[in-house]
């Protein structure tokens, strides 16, 4: 049994890097990919991991080299998986400053490669004793403890997701893979669940990997590879986008001044969050219906239909005296861009030049 799941451990790490690097290098659905990939990869180094401690001829030095190096990254995977199903109902979705820090909690996983890191230079430096024994047993119960707030993390996660996927009336297969999706996930925090209520009590840790070792575990983690990398993949590949239903005038009629509106008079396009969700939420129309009347009538994205209504506001604050102490940025981000490289990017698309170029040509240098 032992040989079984050390072997099943090894294709579960050569499946999941495969599967990560056909995910990055996907030129379909890239951006909803990429996140799936970092997602896999997670799953894939605990793997790896896994596979390495239940080798009895491993060198010496690679096995103390592996105390330094964080292979199990579990923290990271709630984000992945929330910003992967916003990837994919979302298309025009992306991740701005503000959504980084749902990846500061990784500081959970390194702890014990900091913590041995901090004992090998004490020893080494003279600070710290010699005795490895107490350190070797923080680490070992900060191990088992740890384990709660990853399943806390990925549980959230999967919440927020579930409850982002009921604003979105999605495509059928759209549906039926992000159901099929979620699911997964969910079976599996319960089965974890199941694994680490006896596992953390101190009077059970040791019978219950005796008994089962991590074969509960990490065995349906090997499943999630092998399912979520291939139907990830295969969905990308056969996603192809249908020809739209013509849009009804009076649907058009009813939506254009909705947005305007929006826009022009409540002007939201100057909040750096605004997303489809906020905009149908805003408007009460139907995402699916301001992405249908974007595209199909303003041929526009819900980028373009944005952030050209910033770099008008840009363009006007530019000519305004009053806004003079302001630089590029600051009157970019004033205007609701989120960042410098993703106004100059919007701006020479639609303007044909650089916001600098703009102002030298109307002779209102701020740089």
């Amino acid at each position: 049994m032992h040989f079984a799941f050390n072997t099943l451990m090894l294709l579960g790490t050569l499946q999941g890097f495969i599967m990560c690097g056909l995910l990055f290098y996907s030129s379909k659905n890239k951006y909803a990919n990429q996140w799936l990939g970092g997602l896999i990869l997670c799953i894939t180094l605990a793997c790896l991991n896994m596979y390495l401690g239940n080798l009895s001829s491993l060198p010496i030095p690679i096995g103390f080299m592996l105390n330094f190096v964080p292979l199990i990254i579990i923290m990271p995977i709630g984000p992945f998986l929330y910003f992967y199903v916003r990837s994919v109902t979302d298309p025009d979705f992306r991740v701005t400053q503000r959504y980084r820090r749902h990846f500061w909690p990784v500081v959970v996983d390194v702890v014990p490669q900091v913590t041995a890191v901090i004992y090998v230079v004490g020893v080494v430096s003279g600070v710290i004793v010699n005795n490895n024994r107490p350190w070797a047993l923080f680490i070992d119960t900060y191990n088992v403890y740890s384990d709660i707030p990853r399943w806390l993390s990925i549980t959230i996660y999967l919440f927020l997701s579930y409850r982002y996927l009921e604003r979105f009336n999605l495509h059928k297969d759209r549906l039926q893979w992000m159901k099929q999706f979620t699911g997964a996930f969910m079976g599996f925090q319960a089965v974890w669940l199941l694994y680490l209520i006896p596992y953390i009590i101190p009077q059970l840790t040791d019978y219950v990997l005796n008994a089962v070792d991590w074969y509960p575990v990490y065995i349906p983690m090997v499943v999630l590879v092998y399912f979520l990398g291939i139907k990830g993949l295969l969905m990308s590949v056969r996603e192809v986008k249908a020809t739209p239903a013509p849009l009804q005038s009076q649907l058009i009629d009813t939506a254009v001044p909705l947005l305007k509106k929006a826009m022009e008079e409540d002007q939201l396009f100057l909040n750096p969050s605004l997303n489809l969700a906020l905009l149908s939420k805003h408007t009460g129309l139907p995402a699916k219906t301001i992405s249908a009347v974007l595209n199909q009538h303003l041929n526009k994205s819900f980028n373009e239909f944005v952030n050209n209504y910033r770099i008008e506001a840009f363009k006007e604050k530019v000519s305004d005296p009053s806004f003079e102490h302001l630089t590029i940025m600051g009157l970019a981000l004033d205007c609701g861009f989120n960042s410098l490289p993703t106004f100059q990017r919007a701006f020479k698309n639609r303007m044909g030049m650089s916001p600098k170029e703009y102002i030298k040509m109307n002779d209102q240098i701020r740089i």
